[in-house]
């Protein structure tokens, strides 16, 4: 099993035996388009947070400094005061989440799944049924594997940076 990110499913590490070349793409192909959803809407989940927090931090910015404007109210003034303060709350969550982080790397790991997807789609396409290698589907599978490696590990930094 490689190392994945809390709530994700575990992928297999080998192939299944005794399926024919052409079961054994499309089958690769179904753990490909698997992973490809779980990216994407990890994706999606983080670069809304991610938004969230920096829309937040604008619109306290500007109405913090709206208030510190006025300087004659001395209730605006401390309103104000405790804005800021939130702000740098709110500024400090997205670093330690690293929200931004992940979704860039979530949008990364959707890449590489559509691209060894559509490799191992127009190969399956181009190949004659009796010409598929198993050996090069394979090779896709450990490319498959290395994608989910390299997600996992790269999450962990991220994780272990906030």
């Amino acid at each position: 099993m490689t190392d994945l990110p809390s709530g994700s499913k575990p992928v297999e590490n080998s192939l299944p035996a005794g399926l024919k070349p052409l079961e054994l793409a499309h089958h690769l192909q179904s753990q490909i388009q698997r992973g490809h959803a779980y990216a994407r809407s990890r994706k999606h989940r983080f670069r809304w947070k991610s938004v969230a927090v920096r829309l937040t931090t604008l619109v306290l910015s500007a109405v913090s400094t709206i208030i510190l404007g006025l300087q004659n109210l001395d209730p605006w003034t401390g309103t104000a005061f405790s804005l800021v303060a939130v702000v740098t709350v709110v500024s400090a969550l997205e670093p330690f989440f690293a929200w931004r982080s992940l979704w860039v790397l979530m949008e990364d790991a959707s890449y590489r799944f559509h691209r060894l997807e559509d490799d191992l789609s127009y190969y399956v396409a181009s190949t004659p049924v009796d010409q598929v290698d198993p050996e090069r589907v394979r090779a896709m599978f450990v490319e498959y594997q290395e994608i989910w490696d390299s997600l996992s590990s790269r999450w962990l930094k991220f994780r272990d940076a906030g």
